[in-house]
């Protein structure tokens, strides 16, 4: 059928929705909307007021119930008997009425009868986890895009209880990695096993480690978590140190082949200060490369290159000491705020590794106030705002300017002009002067009167 006439039929429902209570739903449609004598459109018209009623009772938006069914003419066409019957077991699954509308808007399949039925089996198995509604969600969407059976996720929740995880645990998995419902138990059993055997993980800490990161669970054995651990082995670190960082961060099993070392060979390269290298590598090079690789995601995620990403951290290495969240937070300031690309962090690295509150933040508000006010005879780029030195950027943007003092902060009142030499230095060199008591002034008066 069409989606105009679809639609043709579904106008009168928008018209009087402010007035259509839920009791006298389908009373009140009967008595206002005149439906075409067409055989075609009478048989959609003894569905439409039903199923309209049901979806509606059952929390449904009127207001996105037109575009709905114009999305899903094929709903129409079912029993709205069976339509109600699914409604009732999607919403013991939830029990709630947010649930129920947002799974069914999302994927309106669920509305099947003949596949929930299915589902109504092993209710009673599946509710005894206490699983959340995201959860819940999550596993029903996989299983009707994959066409798995509801005794498949039953048998991979026992799986994971029988392993020893926590109800949170199977919570957050199933929140972030509901495609394990498709792996089998074994591989499961597996996968946990190798976390024990192969790392070195408790079994007690395993629970953490599979909360924290679900996607582990993800990974196969022979192809992803044995080659990266051999590469952990090939670059000097034992188990313990393996064991240690995993433990701590769960997400470096996450890691591809190559990525730590690709990080600390540019570590290894690094050409800036002493302190900051120490700084890096204060808490060994296992993490000081994991570091590294969560900055370049980083800024891989914000619009850079992995490799224009390398290039600026190996640039300014001390934004390697900043957190993500500083990191972030520079970004969205250099984009939204200074309207500056992310591609301009390839050219001025440096904006990632001066500090934000006392040097990015001042600096911007002197330029743009000059800006608005026409004191800036040439526009002021990135380079131009962050590369000066305090004392530069003082005397070009703030000096001329008595009322940018404020604005420049207290750093303004701190700017004392550099000479040549450290004032007091000859102080060093001069001989101690001692006091002349009058014996001494004698004695010098009673010489120079000899000489005389």
């Amino acid at each position: 059928m069409a989606v105009g006439t679809l639609r043709s039929l579904l106008a009168p429902i928008s018209k009087f929705s402010n007035s259509i209570h839920l009791r006298h739903f389908s009373a009140k449609l009967n008595s206002q909307i005149q439906y075409p004598l067409d055989f075609k459109k009478k048989s959609l018209q003894r569905n439409l007021i039903p199923i309209s009623s049901l979806l509606k009772r059952y929390g449904f938006p009127l207001s996105e119930l037109h575009h709905f069914l114009a999305n899903n003419p094929s709903l129409l066409n079912s029993d709205p008997s069976e339509i109600g019957k699914s409604l009732q077991i999607l919403f013991s699954l939830g029990r709630s009425q947010q649930f129920l509308t947002s799974l069914v808007a999302t994927c309106p399949r669920v509305l099947d009868y003949e596949y929930m039925k299915k589902w109504e089996k092993v209710m009673s198995g599946i509710q005894d986890f206490n699983l959340s509604v995201s959860a819940i969600k999550n596993v029903l969407q996989v299983c009707l895009k994959f066409e798995l059976y509801p005794d498949d996720v039953l048998a991979c929740l026992k799986c994971l209880r029988g392993l020893g995880f926590s109800e949170g645990t199977v919570i957050r998995v199933l929140e972030e990695f509901p495609q394990v419902v498709m792996t089998s138990p074994d591989r499961i059993q597996g996968k946990v096993e190798f976390l024990m055997s192969g790392i070195g993980i408790e079994r007690t800490e395993v629970d953490c480690v599979v909360g924290s990161y679900p996607g582990v669970l993800a990974f196969g054995i022979e192809n992803r978590l044995k080659p990266l651990l051999n590469e952990f082995k090939s670059l000097g670190f034992g188990l313990d140190i393996v064991r240690r960082e995993v433990t701590r961060d769960p997400r470096i099993l996450g890691l591809e082949v190559g990525e730590l070392s690709h990080c600390l060979k540019l570590l290894r390269s690094l050409k800036c200060r002493v302190p900051v290298k120490e700084e890096i590598f204060r808490d060994g090079a296992f993490r000081a490369g994991y570091r590294v690789k969560l900055r370049v995601d980083c800024l891989h995620k914000h619009g850079l290159t992995y490799r224009d990403a390398y290039g600026v951290l190996w640039k300014e290495p001390r934004a390697i000491l900043y957190e993500i969240g500083e990191i972030e937070r520079k970004i969205q300031f250099l984009g939204q705020t200074m309207r500056f690309d992310i591609e301009s962090l390839v050219d001025v690295p440096e904006y990632l590794g001066v500090n934000f509150e006392k040097q990015v933040v001042p600096r911007f508000k002197v330029i743009e106030y000059l800006r608005t006010k026409g004191g800036l005879g040439d526009e002021v780029g990135l380079r131009a705002l962050i590369k000066p030195s305090r004392l530069k950027f003082y005397n070009l943007y703030v000096k001329p300017y008595p009322e940018c003092e404020s604005m420049y902060g207290r750093l303004a009142g701190d700017v004392r002009v550099k000479v040549g030499h450290p004032t007091g230095m000859w102080k060093l060199f001069k001989p101690p002067q001692y006091q002349q008591s009058k014996e001494d002034i004698m004695n010098i008066k009673s010489y120079m009167e000899s000489l005389a």
